[in-house]
């Protein structure tokens, strides 16, 4: 498949929130909207993580100037079974809804889904929206927290948080201009608790073939942000760019390690999770956009999509990337 062409999608309004981990860390300051307990105000953690998409929904709406009735179709996803957050969710918004699952690379799964809707004319306003949450998801995916198992230093930390983008036709300072979808790949790693390097050649993959399709290279572009590799997974990214003779120089970093100070905080090797490509891209790489820092950015949103289940029965575990262009329009 090509890398997809858009001629009119542009991001209107966005929010986002996250929780204490996240208060403590460098962007604690972009971020709209932050909680200083887990629990965010609520009573259970599933409850906590719906309270964290709600409030960049919120957010979203509010920066917009519109109301969920204004919304043509909603767009969400989550890490939690058949999409527990984003189905809670949006149960009462009476709105067309279709839940996505790319594991942690929710964000830009959905970003290239909603900027299709956008720019075959079948939607004027979509919202985009995908969370995750600490507690959720290291009960699902590997023990709760409460259980106390020790974490090696592979291991990445699940961004509590969440993340909402409206996208429109309207033009705005952020244009969305391309998406390269991944292929599933599986080199064989079997350990959950380096997600990193299993997610690594997924990101390869699609960067090289989004190079191939458009003709470009690192030259083209001013970062390419992967979603949640981390300090192991980017080690390995940038290993398979030298192997293929290709240099990222400075421009290849990850959202996990933007997210969280690893130096002070104890993250182990750097952020993960649904919300760490939203509420990086969202809170710092749009501002960077709007303000002319920068010009045009790939971001390239990584997941895992292991079961459980089949994990524990020994086999291996699937990784994909999702790779989305935005382009500043301020000036034009």
């Amino acid at each position: 498949m090509k890398t997809l062409h858009f001629q009119s999608v542009f991001v209107g309004g966005c929010g986002t929130a996250a929780g204490p981990m996240e208060a403590q860390g460098p962007l604690k300051d972009k971020i709209d909207k932050l909680f200083d307990d887990i629990y965010c105000e609520e009573k259970t953690y599933e409850q906590a993580e719906r309270r964290l998409m709600s409030e960049a929904c919120d957010h979203a709406l509010r920066a917009q100037g519109c109301k969920t009735s204004d919304l043509d179709l909603i767009l969400g996803g989550d890490l939690l079974n058949q999409l527990g957050t984003s189905h809670y969710f949006a149960r009462d918004l009476e709105i067309p809804f279709i839940g996505l699952y790319g594991a942690c690379s929710n964000s830009t799964l959905i970003a290239a889904n909603a900027a299709m809707w956008i720019d075959s004319g079948h939607a004027e306003r979509v919202l985009g929206l995908t969370s995750s949450h600490n507690a959720t998801a290291e009960r699902q995916f590997r023990y709760p927290n409460e259980y106390g198992v020790q974490k090696p230093e592979t291991t990445t930390y699940t961004v509590t948080g969440a993340g909402a983008m409206i996208f429109q036709h309207e033009k705005t300072p952020i244009r969305l201009t391309q998406a390269t979808l991944g292929r599933i790949l599986d080199w064989q790693f079997t350990n959950p608790n380096d997600m990193g390097s299993a997610m690594a050649p997924a990101a390869f993959d699609t960067i090289c073939r989004h190079f191939e399709n458009t003709g470009t290279s690192f030259d083209d572009y001013d970062l390419i942000v992967t979603g949640d590799l981390s300090k192991i997974g980017r080690s390995m990214l940038i290993d398979l760019f030298k192997q293929k003779g290709m240099d990222p120089h400075d421009k290849l970093i990850d959202c996990g390690l933007l997210i969280y100070d690893r130096e002070h905080q104890e993250v182990f090797a750097g952020g993960s999770g649904c919300a760490c490509s939203a509420v990086v891209t969202i809170a710092y790489l749009f501002d960077l956009l709007r303000t002319k820092a920068l010009h045009k950015i790939m971001v390239v949103a990584t997941g895992a999509l292991l079961s459980t289940v089949i994990v524990q029965q020994k086999e291996s575990i699937p990784c994909i990337a999702h790779a989305i262009v935005y382009e500043g329009t301020v000036g034009e």
